[in-house]
């Protein structure tokens, strides 16, 4: 009798710590992040702004017009992650790209454009793995890093290729 009472006080304590794990994972799984919109077009704000194939036209370039030629619209450079809700790496380097929005504020517009609901736009650049990570300069055509990057290195390429402040390490000694 008392093995009974054990076995339907597990069963039971089985039942409830699942309802707790689909809802606890139900939540999380959601995105947490905002959908903002920034009231200058062209200023996120400190924000990782998520972008669809039309905001991409109207924000970056408008690749059906211009399919051969990179014609840059922004009036900052800016940094594209490439993402998709299912991908471990993109987890990772979410957080990351919030930072380096709110750290990069006023300098970089930073967006991020989901594979899944963006095919056209993910085939336009030949998004064969993820995350990729596309850094646009104002001037320049733009460089793709395809694969997770620690903080430290988004920042190199942000200062090197986007802001072209690179580092003198040549110090002169008297």
């Amino acid at each position: 009798m008392q093995k009974k009472e054990i076995m339907k006080k597990t069963n039971l304590l089985i039942v409830v710590l699942s309802v707790i794990m689909m809802v606890s994972c139900k939540n999380t799984t959601k995105n947490n992040e905002e959908t903002v919109k920034p009231a200058n077009k062209f200023d996120n704000q400190g924000k990782v702004i998520q972008i669809s194939k039309m905001d991409f036209a109207d924000l970056i370039m408008d690749y059906e017009k211009n399919p051969q030629n990179w014609v840059f619209k922004g009036e900052k450079p800016c940094v594209v992650d490439f993402y998709a809700d299912w991908c471990r790496p993109c987890k990772m380097v979410a957080p990351i790209m919030e930072d380096l929005a709110k750290e990069y504020e006023g300098k970089i517009n930073i967006y991020k454009v989901n594979v899944d609901n963006e095919k056209e736009l993910s085939q336009f650049f030949q998004i064969e793995s993820i995350p990729a990570i596309l850094f646009i300069p104002l001037k320049e055509n733009p460089s793709m890093q395809a694969g997770a990057m620690s903080k430290e290195q988004y920042k190199q390429i942000i200062e090197d290729f986007l802001l072209k402040k690179t580092i003198d390490t040549t110090q002169k000694i008297n």
